[in-house]
């Protein structure tokens, strides 16, 4: 007779058993650059969770290299005067962000950085797309998002983020890439980004909200499954390198679903409500907010995520270290 205690009766047999396991290679740190010099502004609803200007970010860069994780995906916050329709300092190349970008590539060329393609963070409407009379204009966007990617590709950096959810960027931004001589410029797609109310203090990170309506047009339902495989079977085929779950734990059903269907590496995005949730806890003493963390990011990649996206990777990896070290 079969007794499953027995793979369980010790740490030393628990640890030979184990099927999963988390190290610093499945993370990628998300970073919020600020413009200027020595500024860090921590965001109120991400406690931990630093706004950095770009010395402050190239020193968190080297931190955490340090800990063994190496990709991160880097989001600007742009003022408003910055703003307009049209996201036009998204490809400009004396901005801020693009500047430091470059920086950053000729300072640790070893670390993955990755950016992102949307119009919101630069969009006086707030929107992933161009706006008019009140609609989420797709195939007018593919031709800003294509100015942004070869701006950033221009940096030196790894891997675009297309986190917009138009229909055929993909497509589009592999060919611009190409077109340009970026082949070796990689996409990972946000292929199944659910329109989340776990989205709340990243926008407040970035302050971008839209300024109108939502964006549940071109973000997909909550309530659906089949879609996402829809989704990723365009973005595969238009020449993704990775696909992207977004959120991670509310959609561990979506990330094993894709992980089962395609045979290139799958990310999952552990947004900005789920830490937060984790973190109020935990300062209120409700849970033990590091065993939930791990049990979080376990769960996570157990789904079938190979990369995870995580504003916990910098503390996880200390966590790690120390379990190491005991």
């Amino acid at each position: 007779m079969r007794r499953p205690r027995r793979n369980r009766a010790s740490a030393a047999i628990r640890d030979l058993a184990q099927e999963t396991t988390l190290t610093t290679n499945d993370f990628i740190f998300p970073l919020f650059l600020l413009e200027g010099t020595n500024k860090k502004s921590e965001v109120e609803s991400m406690p931990g969770i630093f706004r950095l200007s770009e010395d402050l970010i190239l020193k968190e860069i080297e931190d955490c290299l340090k800990l063994g994780i190496k990709g991160f995906d880097v989001f600007p916050v742009v003022d408003e005067k910055y703003k307009d329709k049209m996201a036009t300092k998204s490809h400009d190349p004396n901005f801020f962000y693009l500047k430091t970008l470059t920086k950053i590539k000729k300072e640790f060329p070893e670390a993955l950085i990755i950016t992102d393609v949307a119009m919101d963070p630069y969009s006086s409407d707030g929107h992933d797309g161009i706006v008019e009379d009140g609609k989420i204009l797709n195939d007018e966007t593919l031709d800003i998002l294509g100015q942004m990617a070869i701006a950033q590709a221009e940096t030196g950096i790894d891997m675009i983020g297309p986190s917009d959810m138009m229909d055929f960027r993909v497509g589009y931004l592999r060919n611009v890439l190409d077109e340009q001589g970026f082949t070796n410029t990689g996409i990972m797609s946000y292929t199944a980004k659910y329109a989340s109310a776990f989205y709340g203090p990243f926008r407040d990170a970035l302050d971008s909200a839209p300024k109108f309506g939502d964006k549940k047009t071109y973000q997909m339902n909550p309530a659906n499954s089949d879609e996402a495989m829809v989704e990723a079977e365009l973005d595969f085929n238009e020449g993704a390198d990775i696909l992207m779950v977004k959120p991670a734990l509310a959609y561990l059903d979506i990330i094993q679903r894709l992980k089962s269907n395609f045979n290139i590496p799958i990310a999952a995005y552990n947004v900005s409500g789920e830490y937060a949730m984790i973190k109020a806890a935990g300062q209120k003493g409700w849970l033990d907010a590091d065993r939930v963390m791990m049990e979080s990011l376990l769960s996570i990649k157990r789904a079938g995520a190979d990369i995870i996206l995580t504003y916990f990777a910098k503390e996880a990896a200390e966590h790690l270290a120390r379990q190491q070290s005991e």
